[in-house]
């Protein structure tokens, strides 16, 4: 046999077409169970995700009740049932931790997906057409970019009066800019390659093309940027708490925590460092879970 494996050839055409039978999905799904770091990270935020959603129903102590016989006392209070101790109010600071990050996470999530949606849309729409449409798009973005996001904020409470929702819809409507730029430059280096001449030639239309052949090859760059904009916009939603303009009193999140914490660290330092810790591992799980998703869903690896 010249020294071939006879076996070669068949398990090669084996392997083939087990690749062409998976989607990108399924074969990003494998790469990213392969990666130790990335579903460790998962593991771990899921279990933070889980336990601020249904940690505060399950604690002896709400988010917002003060015990007045046990201001800052000492963790662990098994007897008073305040396991990490309680703040200067003699509230508890397992349940506002937890009840912070259901807000913050919250806040986290739902921004950063109302950013991805308008970003990626407008950046691929502008990128793939081109022209004037790619002009009055690009016109439009810088616009917004000029525009302070204080200001921008206090325009829309005085037009719709101040809801916790609409936080959402300021800080989504600031953080898709940078998305939509960084999907419009992807997309001008893909329009003018050789399958998406071939897609155009076969008769596809300009959304297939985007969602079929674009899309799929700017994920990695915008997982990534997903993973950097979530904790991007938990620290703008303190921000704009601090100035009183986001999350008020007695409600919480772990950005007002940290500035809470900060102003008593020589007292109670607790109060800094349990909130701190849990978005510091947060951060450090979407970390992470961005450099998988980055790696499962690239195309190029496959």
């Amino acid at each position: 046999m010249n020294g071939i494996n006879p076996s070669a050839p068949a398990a090669a055409a084996e392997i083939a077409a087990e690749l062409s039978g998976r989607s990108l999905w399924q074969d990003a799904w494998r790469r990213l169970l392969a990666n130790r770091a990335a579903v460790a990270g998962m593991i771990i935020l899921s279990a933070i995700a889980l336990a601020s959603v249904i940690g505060p129903f399950l604690l002896p102590w709400s988010y917002d009740a003060i015990d007045w016989e046990h201001i800052e006392a000492l963790p662990p209070e098994f007897a008073t049932g305040h396991y990490l101790g309680t703040d200067s109010l003699g509230r508890d600071l397992l349940a506002r931790t937890l009840f912070g990050g259901r807000i913050s996470l919250m806040v986290g999530l739902l921004a950063t997906t109302a950013a991805l949606l308008i970003g990626v849309t407008v950046g691929a729409v502008a990128g793939f057409v081109g022209g004037r449409t790619d002009q009055l798009l690009m016109r439009f973005v810088d616009l917004m970019y000029s525009v302070p996001l204080t200001f921008f904020v206090i325009i829309l409470m005085v037009v719709f009066g101040r809801n916790f929702a609409l936080m959402f819809l300021a800080i989504g409507a600031v953080e898709w800019l940078t998305m939509a730029r960084i999907v419009r430059g992807q997309t001008l280096t893909l329009r003018n390659k050789e399958f998406i001449e071939a897609a155009r030639a076969s008769g596809g239309s300009t959304a297939n093309i985007i969602v079929r052949h674009i899309l799929p090859n700017v994920l990695g760059v915008v997982m990534i940027y997903v993973t950097l904009t979530i904790p991007q916009v938990i620290l703008l939603e303190s921000f704009l708490s601090f100035l009183g303009l986001g999350i008020q009193e007695p409600m919480t999140s772990w950005g007002m925590l940290i500035n809470d914490g900060a102003a008593e660290l020589e007292i109670n330092p607790r109060t800094l460092i349990i909130p701190a810790a849990f978005m510091t591992t947060t951060l450090f799980c979407l970390n992470f879970l961005g450099d998988g998703l980055r790696d499962a869903l690239d195309p190029k690896d496959r």
